[in-house]
């Protein structure tokens, strides 16, 4: 989806990529969460967050911008958000609405699900079977089986997309990652 800021009154949500975005948007039907007053923008990489945030700026300055991002991340977000003036010197990502996952949302996912979930999802999506092959490989054999995973998630072309989605489809509502839930918080946060 592209951003269309400057339909007034709605807030952009920023994601790296569209597993993130899909991620968000599988958690928000779990929760029964209407998005529809939202711009819910792909960045291609997270090195698009600085130009993206001009171009929001450019056309709605006051336009609500909130985002989820890596941990590996969180200087370059610090920095460009301090830069767009979103924090001050002592603030964090946070206190703009951007929030930060340990790793990446599949870890996280995968912390939080645990092994049987995930592999529930992936029979569900006819996944598991490719999944003991992948295992048996020799890079594979000496790995956690929550490293294959998410190795196995990026392993074919489409699969990252749907992963992390797909697992949040099962999560029970009380073990939603923490990044994911707070993001979720602050788009319609409480009057």
């Amino acid at each position: 989806m592209a951003a269309s800021a400057g339909r007034g009154g709605g807030t952009v949500v920023l994601f790296e990529g569209a597993s993130d975005r899909l991620a968000f948007l599988a958690a928000a039907q779990r929760l029964g969460e209407t998005l529809d007053d939202l711009d819910l923008v792909d960045l291609d990489g997270i090195t698009n967050l600085r130009s993206r945030l001009a171009a929001l700026r450019a056309v709605e300055p006051a336009v609500r911008v909130l985002g989820l991002y890596d941990a590996a991340e969180g200087a370059y977000v610090t920095r460009v958000l301090r830069d767009d003036g979103a924090i001050d010197a002592t603030g964090v990502p946070a206190d703009a609405g951007f929030f930060g996952c340990e790793r990446d949302l599949e870890d996280e996912v995968i912390r939080a699900a645990g092994v049987p979930l995930v592999e529930q999802a992936l029979a569900a999506r006819g996944e598991l079977g490719r999944f003991r092959v992948f295992q048996g490989q020799p890079a594979q054999r000496g790995r956690v089986v929550e490293e294959q995973l998410h190795r196995f998630a990026g392993t074919a072309a489409g699969r990252k997309a749907r992963f992390a989605a797909d697992i949040v489809g099962l999560l029970p509502l009380d073990r939603m990652p923490p990044a994911l839930s707070a993001l979720l918080d602050a788009v319609h946060p409480a009057a």
